[in-house]
């Protein structure tokens, strides 16, 4: 992708139960000097730029001075940053100055038990079915990747259905529809061990039969196989060319500039390709 990859932070202060960087990072966040990645944005020919952080709004500060250096440099960026960056109106508004695009954003689950499930402690508060936030993001022209997690105990495969409407509802420019993985050493992890739900020998990710996109647990109200199957019918839905239609005629989000239209298009196409070629991959294949 026609893109530069750096990184301004690393970690992130929320402690998710289904999160491996927590348990890396001791739910720590380290910071880059701005100056260095000042520097090293000068030193790229793309302006284009993914900071690959874990959640760059972790530490808001932070990123707000960031921003301050980001904007005179006149590049556009990417990120991951937690739903509640969304209330601090004042960086909405200096991220978009500094050239943000949008960001991937865990919106996880649209039901609240399964986000107290999850210790999703940024998307509970005054828990509003994200409408406060998704109208922050469209008032700041935010082209928002919604990442959403699916498999908890909550979970039906009517809910994941529900799912897959609510990001075609809202005219999300991407999604992102993820099995919950049972990460080594997580609370989820332990969670399911004690209960004796996990699959290929409670090591998915040494298993020679375990596959990219298997479920590698036994849900609570469906199977491993249905859980599955939902989630690549929920990623061939939401990438299919009518659902890729609607989604860029939003003038608010898309039809901005005719960078964002390429963007979007030439992003769109290679994650449609992708639901395909790499469902079910053996790790380690091309």
């Amino acid at each position: 992708m026609p893109i530069s990859l750096m990184q301004f932070s690393r970690g992130c202060r929320f402690a998710c139960q289904f999160c491996a960087v927590t348990q890396y990072f001791g739910r720590k966040h380290y910071l880059r000097k701005i100056d260095d990645v000042v520097r090293e944005i000068e030193q790229q020919e793309r302006k284009f730029i993914f900071f690959v952080d874990d959640n760059i709004a972790s530490d808001q500060p932070a990123l707000i001075e960031l921003c301050h250096a980001l904007t005179p440099l006149k590049v556009n960026w990417i990120s991951q940053a937690s739903l509640d960056v969304t209330k601090n109106r004042q960086l909405m508004s200096l991220m978009q100055k500094s050239g943000c695009w949008g960001n991937v954003m865990g919106f996880e689950s649209i039901n609240p038990l399964s986000l107290k499930d999850a210790r999703k402690s940024p998307n509970m508060r005054n828990f509003s079915h994200y409408t406060d936030e998704i109208a922050v993001l469209r008032d700041h022209g935010m082209q928002t990747w919604a990442a959403f997690t699916l498999g908890y105990d909550h979970d039906t495969l009517e809910s994941i259905e529900q799912t897959v409407e609510f990001a075609l509802k809202n005219r999300f420019a991407f999604a992102a529809y993820n099995i919950l993985m049972p990460y080594p050493n997580t609370p989820l992890y332990t969670q399911l061990e004690q209960q004796g739900r996990l699959l290929y020998d409670q090591k998915w990710w040494l298993h020679p039969e375990y596959r990219f996109n298997q479920a590698a647990f036994n849900p609570k109200l469906m199977t491993a196989e249905q859980l599955t199957n939902a989630c690549h019918q929920a990623r061939s839905q939401f990438n299919s060319l009518p659902s890729i239609i609607r989604r860029f005629s939003d003038i608010r989000m898309t039809l901005q500039s005719l960078s964002r239209m390429a963007s979007f298009w030439r992003y769109t196409l290679l994650f449609r390709k992708e639901v395909h070629k790499k469902h079910q991959m053996r790790f380690g294949l091309k």
